[in-house]
């Protein structure tokens, strides 16, 4: 068996019992033994299926009304929401693996896929999707890029949904008003960072993600600069590469000096709505904010544009994770959970899900939908993307580890070199030496 699954498991066993007694209630279709030993069935098409939403609380009114879609036209299926945070998603699917009480159908990214389907959690879909109205409706570049996430065997175990990229938003009004030039270039990002800062005013050029997520755009920042192209130079991460350490050195500077303090514990959604409701010059994200900053600020105050240009003239950013729907192997009625994301990712409801998300959807004919090129962010990422002025430095999602060392692991180590407690370059070896180890374990289970 392999470390890395010893491992999360013991990570899912140590979540409080409480977690696995509030999942058990909700959850239908499994008989408490665990996705390894349960295969679950196909069931008869009908009756009640349970979906995990794996961004609850922010895509929850979307996701209801594409159930109440799904509903109406298959009235002999009835859908069982749960929303649960993404910050908390993949701890409560190990629980779940390890206790009994696993959905039907759930959301499953790119980024947690590996680590699911090594406990054999999943089912595969392969066939389904070949058999379905979906063959040859989806984009390819996303069903490859959840297949090579999937931990190695080329099954396929998630249907995507949509694909996201690193957007900087900034202020058009603040950058107006301080006749600053548009951030497109690292040089202009930091210029930009600090003069539209006054501490005592409470106005900060950028707003830093130290909380929940904040390894993914550390790294974003960390290898735009360094214009580092590859994670890996042979068997060994380039993440600790000297570059890429005084890039981190640089980035991590910015706190408290030109960001707000609380920005330390700040996920997400606490950064967005900071942003969204202060006067902060720049933000960091990706394009499922879009609507979010739309609805506080109108479409004239801001612009949401591709990651800064690295001193090269050349643009470096991380892979941002496919997201997906997948059907756990432990569900006992897999046709009506197969239906239901056969369903989520058709053309009509892929656009409306994509629309709401402002992400890039699927579903090659909800792609071709107006509403794609009228979503400014959306429009230049997709050009950037296809261009040839972007590199995109490819994570290894396909570690089942990646998401533990990516999250759990690092993120506290990475407020200490925000406060100062720990120096970038030690930051950078501990994850190099974790990183390099995974990678080593993951060649020798894989040939």
């Amino acid at each position: 068996m392999k470390i890395s699954i010893r491992r999360s498991r013991r990570a899912a066993i140590a979540v409080a019992l409480g977690s696995v007694l509030a999942l058990t209630a909700t959850a239908c279709g499994d008989d408490g033994s665990g996705a390894g030993g349960d295969k679950g069935g196909e069931g008869s098409g009908k009756g009640k299926i349970v979906f995990w939403d794996n961004n609850g609380g922010v895509r929850t009114d979307i996701w209801k009304e594409i159930i109440a879609d799904f509903q109406k036209a298959n009235p002999d299926i009835k859908v069982e929401y749960v929303g649960i945070a993404s910050t908390e998603y993949q701890s409560k699917v190990d629980t779940a693996i390890q206790g009994g009480g696993l959905p039907d159908v759930g959301g499953v990214g790119a980024a947690m896929l590996a680590g699911f389907s090594a406990q054999k959690a999943l089912e595969p879909l392969d066939d389904r999707l070949a058999e379905s109205s979906l063959s040859g409706k989806l984009n390819e570049d996303m069903v490859a890029s959840l297949k090579a996430a999937g931990g190695g065997d080329g099954t396929l175990y998630s249907i995507p949904t949509s694909a996201n990229n690193g957007v900087l938003y900034y202020r058009t009004d603040l950058f107006k008003k301080a006749g600053l030039d548009e951030p497109t270039t690292w040089d202009k990002f930091y210029e930009a960072a600090q003069k539209l800062t006054a501490a005592k005013k409470n106005e900060f050029g950028y707003t830093i993600r130290g909380g929940a997520g904040s390894i993914a755009q550390a790294l974003d920042a960390m290898y735009g600069q360094s214009g580092i192209t590859s994670f890996w130079n042979g068997d060994k991460t380039t993440v600790n590469d000297p570059k890429n350490v005084a890039a981190l050195e640089k980035y991590a500077a910015l706190y408290k000096k030109d960001t707000p303090a609380a920005d330390l514990n700040n996920d997400f959604t606490k950064m967005v709505a900071q942003w969204d409701s202060g006067t902060i010059g720049m933000l960091n994200h990706n394009l499922g904010s879009y609507q979010d900053h739309v609805k506080a600020l109108g479409v004239d105050k801001f612009r949401g544009i591709p990651q800064p240009i690295g001193a090269a003239g050349k643009r470096v950013q991380v892979s941002n994770p496919v997201d997906g729907l997948g059907v756990f192997k432990s569900s006992k009625n897999k046709d009506a959970a197969w239906k239901f994301i056969e369903f989520a990712t058709s053309h009509a409801e892929n656009s409306k899900f994509n629309k709401a998300a402002g992400q890039v959807p699927s579903n090659n004919e909800a792609a071709k939908d107006a509403w794609v090129s009228e979503a400014e962010p959306t429009k230049l990422a997709a050009a950037a993307l296809t261009d040839g002025s972007t590199t995109i430095v490819q994570l290894p999602y396909y570690l089942p580890d990646w998401n533990t060392i990516s999250k759990a692991d690092n993120e506290p180590n990475f407020q200490k070199v925000l406060l100062g407690d720990m120096s970038a370059k030690d930051f950078l070896n501990t994850m190099a030496d974790q990183l390099n180890k995974a990678q080593a374990e993951w060649k020798e289970q894989n040939g």
